[in-house]
């Protein structure tokens, strides 16, 4: 499972230079990075000078950097099937599927005359585009090519809704059966008893996706988050709100960067500015307790492009280090830090290939192991992925051994007698 870290704030305040840097320092570093943005407005192409759509893009210039931007219209539109669908069965399309169809859509013949007796503001559920955006990352995070996934979150308030997410289905589910039970008439042959049980079928299955993904992003051997803001009263303000907000969800807040600081210039417009900046900063060291930030100064020039970037990173992170070969755990960076483990490392020897997975914040009953057609599959919590061997692979053959967080594979190889 791949390492999440998340770069957040307010809106404007460079989350997005911060995150690519980051992303490009990793990948330098020797590991496998995706970097995923949300941002509608393409910033993180535009910083990266490159063109990212929603399949993993390999960046030119940094072997082993992958990007991606989520397109919230079309993952939306894909996860909304006609409410008439919906009715027909809740069905299709991913876990949030059935659930989607409930918020609206073109009807045909009477349903819409039924549907168009409740606002659609009424059936939307609020969090939902969050929700998506989260399920998709937690694919990612799962994909075993990735070491590190790096996340260019929207801003901050964005992601405390989707938090919030699992209390709010609560109440949005008994306000729309009780709109369904009220409308009566033909309402009432369209939603009778069976549908409505599998409307709350649905709804507990989406639920249940919720609270596993916030499981994830609350899990600090997973997860880190980095809040990211400027000197200014209003950006420390909302930076201090949101690190009470994710403490009170569990989020592993890890570290601050406050970007753009004025540098200790003798001018006295600067001086001042300076002065007043470092108050700001003082505030939010107060707030933050344990976590130091890490105060970037306002470069002479905008930062876009691999060599700003890298410069950036130098700033965060300190000298370039390389990664070992093996699975970790890996210590990186200052005074910007992580703790990293590689997600997969594969030694093959004439005989056997031992293939190591890093599976954080698991027991060893979550753990499946299988085989189909020559394909060995690792199941966790039921969710199976595939693991690549360099042959045709029977699960009886492998020997498998879960010690601390890592599962242990020895896998045997065809003797070069036998083919």
């Amino acid at each position: 499972m791949a390492r999440l870290l998340l770069f957040g704030g307010k809106g404007g305040v460079g989350k997005t230079t911060c995150s690519a840097a980051s992303a490009i320092r990793l990948a330098d570093a020797g590991l496998r990075v995706l970097l995923v943005s949300s941002d509608p407005a393409h910033s993180t192409s535009d910083s990266l000078g490159i063109e990212l759509g929603p399949e993993p893009t390999p960046v030119d210039g940094v072997p082993g950097l992958f990007g991606l931007e989520m397109d919230p219209e079309a993952r939306v539109a894909q996860a909304m099937p006609k409410i008439s669908e919906a009715m027909q069965g809740l069905g299709g399309g991913g876990p949030f599927a059935g659930l989607a169809g409930m918020a609206g859509g073109d009807l045909g013949g009477a349903a819409a005359d039924v549907g168009n007796e409740v606002e659609a503001s009424d059936l939307l559920l609020p969090g939902l585009d969050e929700a998506l955006a989260f399920d998709e990352l937690l694919k990612h995070i799962e994909d075993l090519r990735w070491d590190v996934v790096v996340f260019d979150t929207a801003p901050t308030g964005h992601t405390l809704r989707f938090l919030a997410l699992p209390e709010l289905i609560d109440a949005w589910s008994d306000r729309l059966l009780r709109l369904m039970r009220a409308s009566g008439g033909l309402r009432s042959m369209l939603f009778g008893r069976k549908e409505s049980d599998a409307m709350k079928d649905e709804l507990e299955r989406f639920r249940r996706r919720v609270l596993h993904i916030r499981r994830i992003l609350s899990d600090p051997s997973t997860t880190r988050f980095t809040l990211v803001t400027i000197p200014e009263r209003m950006g420390v303000n909302e930076t201090v709100r949101a690190n009470e907000a994710l403490q009170h969800h569990k989020l592993p807040v890890t570290g601050c960067v406050v970007n753009r600081v004025t540098p200790a210039l003798d001018h006295p417009f600067l001086e001042r500015r300076r002065a007043e900046e470092q108050g700001r900063i003082q505030e939010l060291e107060e707030a933050l307790g344990d976590h130091t930030p890490v105060c970037v100064p306002l470069m002479d020039t905008e930062v876009h492009g691999l060599e700003g970037l890298r410069a950036l990173a130098d700033v965060l992170y300190g000298d370039l280090v390389q990664i070992p070969d093996g699975i970790g755990p890996h210590s990186m960076g200052a005074p910007l830090h992580h703790e990293l483990h590689r997600s997969m490392v594969v030694h093959q020897e004439d005989d056997e290939e031992t293939i190591q997975l890093h599976l954080p914040g698991l027991a060893r009953e979550d753990l499946s192991l299988r085989s189909e057609e020559g394909r060995l599959l690792v199941g966790v919590n039921g969710h199976e992925r595939h693991v690549p061997t360099s042959s045709a692979v029977k699960a009886s053959t492998v020997v498998a051994r879960f010690r601390g967080e890592v599962l242990h594979l020895t896998v045997p190889r065809p003797s070069a007698s036998t083919g």
